[in-house]
């Protein structure tokens, strides 16, 4: 803490012309305000177009008619980054809140800019730390039931095309004809799901000499390893 001064300060004249304050530091424009509230506008407005409106939601038919204006299908991972991106909780769902903090996040009010910031928004989310926690709430989001804490292995194989596909496409192929033939395993657990992105990630394809089955991977990885190991044989 600096030591306080001896003499007493002298006054400072006041500026009729300065819009800050010693609290808060500087006061928004009133122009600065109006913009904010304008494109909130444009956002609830561009919201509405989408929307339910008994539900006030934008629900799967509102998210379809969505794609259907962004020209993409409604399979196409970019509306799971969109997901992402607004913090939608609810699966096939984006309440006006979620809808507002995305398109904000983005910097869109119109369907045009926000198709434009498609190809930037995947660009973000392919960084290592997004696509970390991306790849764990493409997991989360489709937990459609209160308490659920497992995916069917069927929605597991459509994620992992999805999310790791276009990356990963020879160990994806491989584990998704794993998951169909085994018995052993009917759902997937949060663990196991990142455990196949970090065997993606790690392990030297198609030889895995890296693999080692001592080491701390999830049972199905070693079923895995082993299943493969004998198909190559």
């Amino acid at each position: 803490m600096p030591p306080r001064s001896a003499s007493k300060p002298s006054k400072k004249r006041s500026n009729p012309d300065s819009v800050t304050s010693s609290a808060t530091g500087p006061v928004p424009s009133a122009y600065s305000k109006k913009k904010a509230s304008k494109e909130v506008d444009e956002t609830d407005k561009l919201f509405d177009k989408y929307a339910n409106a008994s539900s006030g939601v934008i629900d799967p038919e509102g998210i379809e008619k969505l794609c259907s204006s962004l020209e993409v299908p409604h399979t196409d991972i970019r509306i799971l980054m969109l997901a992402w991106r607004m913090k939608a909780e609810r699966q096939g769902y984006f309440t006006k809140g979620e809808w507002r903090i995305g398109l904000k996040a983005l910097k869109v009010d119109t369907i045009g800019k926000l198709k434009k910031a498609l190809p930037e928004l995947e660009k973000e989310v392919r960084e290592p730390l997004n696509f970390r926690d991306f790849y764990a709430y493409a997991f989360q989001y489709c937990l459609t039931e209160d308490k659920q804490k497992f995916l069917d292995t069927e929605t597991i194989c459509q994620l992992l095309d999805m999310v790791l596909g276009s990356t990963f496409r020879a160990q994806v192929d491989y584990l998704i004809d794993y998951l169909k033939i085994q018995k052993d395993y009917k759902v997937i657990s949060m663990d196991q799901w990142r455990g196949f992105c970090r065997f993606c990630n790690e392990i030297s394809f198609p030889d895995m000499t890296n693999y080692n089955l001592e080491l701390a991977w999830p049972s199905i990885l070693d079923d895995f390893f082993e299943w493969l190991r004998e198909k190559q044989a």
